[in-house]
């Protein structure tokens, strides 16, 4: 192995931040205010078990800059969990909203359990105990710190959440607004579940849309008919090899935890998961061959590879053995800094977490504004917009005399639903982000890699910003 684990997550992200600030215009004291964690949360709570026991649970909140309000950032559960996790995650949440332009600074949260351990009972009082630690402290609210899903919790514990914070805070007006990702129910927004991995889709495609990007990488400009391996069926994983699969690209192989699978022809992620649920494993999946480890899956042949799993997967010990021409970052700190050397030396384009997977951050904000108008996305311009397409049809059929074909009568007819808003404004997020990052790179042939460009992005951003705040007179 390299000397990989010689930098905690933390370090990792701060040592990616040094290796940018040298390519931006501001003084050491205000870099060191950018990097710093403004505020770390740790508390310790009991929770009766149901066997009637006592067990003292360890969680925490960090917020890791108030340049912009609220902190967003999301709460996991795991039993990994500790302060310089957090820590690390709270601040690529800051860079990550500074890049989407998304105006919050970031935050994150964590309870050192598996839930797997835990009753639903159990988790809800834990949940619920969270909730109210964080009111006592002022941690939590539509104009301070939204927390979001994160490992280990999804819409179901948000609900806990906002039921506890809005009887905590009985008639505050905007109280949905204190978490994100809830039930749609519970002022939840449409098209929260395939977000990161639409935003993963709509970053790669953009790349891919480059002419000068695909020259030097050589290969041929689009998404369609490129190969890609996926990593992590999970979420993020099983929506990315959808996207990538219905717009024409080959997902030849699929890894999970227990191992690996590929198929040149091609693989079908909906039906590797029914696979996967009927026999607790992707491996002998009809028409497909198994591999080994699955670490063998980022070593193969392909155009485009998604690690869409943990952190730290491809390091400075397997980095020379990846043959992938662009690797997409869907998960969270799947490559180490020394990895990130090798790339280069390699020219293999890595595109980097911090925005790559901001597709969660960027939705959670729509839901969020939602939740503060009170509205939903759509309500206002969706009759409207179909009696307007109807009338101009009709007006084009009887100057024309051709009658247009049903399908293309109902595409064109079609008002935008709340659905079809938020994949417009992520797809126009994810757009408006690859450009930026790349005009910065291309401005500056010193700047190493990608990852150094999104970061010297988002400290130009917050750095601005506090600034203009006159924070620094």
């Amino acid at each position: 192995m390299s000397s990989d684990k010689t930098y905690s997550f933390f370090q990792s992200v701060e040592r990616s931040f040094d290796k940018a600030a040298t390519f931006t215009k501001f003084e050491k004291g205000i870099l060191e205010q950018i990097k710093a964690c403004n505020s770390v949360y740790q508390m310790r709570f009991p929770i009766k078990r149901d066997d009637g026991s006592i067990e003292v649970i360890e969680a925490y909140r960090v917020q890791h800059s108030q340049h912009k309000t609220p902190c967003k950032g999301g709460i996991r559960f795991s039993d990994e969990v500790n302060q310089d996790e957090v820590m690390a995650l709270a601040s690529l949440m800051t860079y990550k909203c500074a890049i989407v332009n998304v105006p919050f600074g970031g935050g994150k949260g964590g309870i050192k359990i598996n839930p797997r351990n835990y009753s639903v009972y159990e988790l809800e009082k834990i949940t619920r105990r969270y909730t109210a630690e964080l009111v006592k402290k002022n941690f939590i609210g539509p104009g301070i710190d939204v927390p979001a899903p994160d490992y280990g919790t999804g819409a179901r514990e948000m609900s806990w959440i906002v039921d506890t914070y809005q009887s905590l805070k009985p008639g505050e007006i905007d109280s949905a607004g204190c978490v994100t990702g809830k039930p749609v129910t519970q002022g939840g927004v449409r098209g929260r579940t395939e977000a990161t991995g639409l935003g993963v889709f709509f970053g790669i495609r953009e790349v891919c849309n480059m002419p000068a990007v695909m020259e030097k990488l050589g290969l041929q400009i689009g998404v369609k008919d490129k190969t890609v391996v996926v990593q992590g069926l999970g979420n993020v994983g099983y929506h990315s090899a959808k996207f990538f699969r219905e717009n024409g690209s080959k997902v030849i192989a699929l890894a999970e935890f227990e191992g690996a699978i590929m198929n040149p022809d091609g693989l079908n992620e909906e039906q590797v998961f029914q696979h996967r649920k009927a026999t607790g494993s992707i491996l002998n999946f009809p028409g497909a061959t198994n591999l080994e480890k699955n670490t063998d899956a980022l070593e193969l042949e392909c155009d485009i590879l998604i690690p869409a799993a943990l952190e730290n997967v491809i390091n400075g010990e397997n980095a020379p053995r990846v043959k992938a021409k662009i690797i997409g970052e869907a998960a969270n700190g799947p490559c180490t800094p020394e990895a990130d050397e090798v790339f280069v030396q390699k020219g293999i384009l890595c595109v980097p977490d911090m925005y790559l997977n901001a597709g969660g951050v960027t939705v959670s904000y729509f839901e969020w504004l939602k939740n503060l108008s009170h509205v939903r996305y759509g309500r206002m311009e969706k009759r409207f917009t179909e009696n307007l397409n109807s009338h101009i049809l009709s007006q084009m059929e009887s100057l024309t005399g051709k009658q247009v074909g049903a399908g293309e009568r109902a595409f064109i007819m079609h008002g935008p639903e709340e659905v079809d808003l938020v994949h417009s404004g992520l797809e126009e997020t994810m757009i408006t982000a690859t450009r930026e990052i790349m005009d910065i790179w291309n401005s500056n042939p010193n700047i190493p890699d990608m990852r150094t460009a999104a970061y010297v992005n988002a400290i130009n951003k917050v750095g601005t910003s506090y600034g203009e705040l006159g924070i620094f007179p």
